[in-house]
């Protein structure tokens, strides 16, 4: 508590009481209300970790994608298979039934 006295009083003594003034306002302004303040920075900080994760899963859901188009190009059993999965595709002479 002595060194915080102490450091009040070297304050008080080197400034005015209009310098520290402008110097709070000035603290106060530069970390709450300015476009760069704290408050915004955190916010920001915490929407770039969202879409770093969104980002993530995006990547995955490509690598799958590109893993089912190459499988689909690499034989024709699949690209039937996968017509028939999901555009409900049949044969001329075969009844489709879907089960949910």
């Amino acid at each position: 508590m002595k060194i915080l006295n102490s450091i009040f009083k070297y304050i008080r003594t080197k400034y005015t009481a209009i310098q520290l003034l402008l110097l709070a306002v000035i603290i106060v302004y530069a970390f709450f209300i300015s476009e760069g303040s704290l408050i915004d920075r955190f916010t920001h900080d915490s929407k770039i970790r969202e879409l770093n994760s969104e980002i993530d899963v995006y990547k995955k859901k490509i690598a799958e994608d590109v893993h089912k188009l190459q499988q689909i190009e690499s034989d024709a059993g699949h690209i039937e298979r996968f017509a028939r999965e999901n555009y409900l595709m049949k044969k001329e002479n075969e009844d489709v039934f879907i089960i949910e």
